[in-house]
């Protein structure tokens, strides 16, 4: 098939009950990864909607964003910045601490990772409560730069993310 665009990328989604634990229905992006077609595609995709805003950064939160973030940095021209927890970048940085609904968590992003006035799309795989992207975002404008917007491979539409990351914009690819 040569023409991505006919591809189903729902179908190279495989669910997994039950995990991690139990009432938890796990999207595993696996399948999707593992088929070039299907990827590639999943990238075209999700870059599309960005392809005329200019964006100078995409930065993904570890781990799981980074594997859609860098090919988007790619395809769009743009840099790769990434968020990680703390201690785990070698140089200076700027953290943020935030309160989740089961404990808190702190990103750092390198001092010089971003410039102010950049235009930066944050990218993870998933958007389920919006808690770690919303971090993302509020990490990003301390550094002086702009969100111009978040994208998602998956969203979990019931868990009210858009809604918390109000009013940065987001695109998902899938919604479940």
């Amino acid at each position: 098939m040569t023409d991505g665009s006919a591809l189903d990328l729902k179908s190279f989604i495989r669910d997994i009950p039950d995990f991690p634990k139990p009432g938890i229905l796990f999207r595993d992006i696996t399948p999707l990864l593992a088929s070039p077609p299907a990827f590639k595609e999943s990238i075209r995709r999700l870059c599309e909607p960005f392809a005329d805003s200019k964006v100078d950064a995409i930065v993904a939160a570890e781990a799981r964003g980074f594997i859609f973030a860098a090919p988007m940095a790619v395809q769009l021209g743009a840099a790769f910045v990434p968020v990680r927890k703390p201690g785990k970048l070698p140089f200076d940085t700027h953290s943020f601490h935030y309160e989740l609904e089961y404990g808190s968590d702190t990103l750092e992003i390198h001092v010089d990772g971003l410039k102010s006035g950049q235009r930066v799309l944050v990218v993870d795989d998933l958007l389920a409560t919006g808690g770690t992207v919303g971090a993302c975002c509020r990490l990003i404008e301390r550094t002086g730069a702009t969100v111009v917007g978040c994208a998602f491979a998956i969203e979990l539409v019931a868990l009210g993310g858009v809604k918390t990351l109000a009013p940065y914009s987001s695109f998902s690819l899938l919604k479940y």
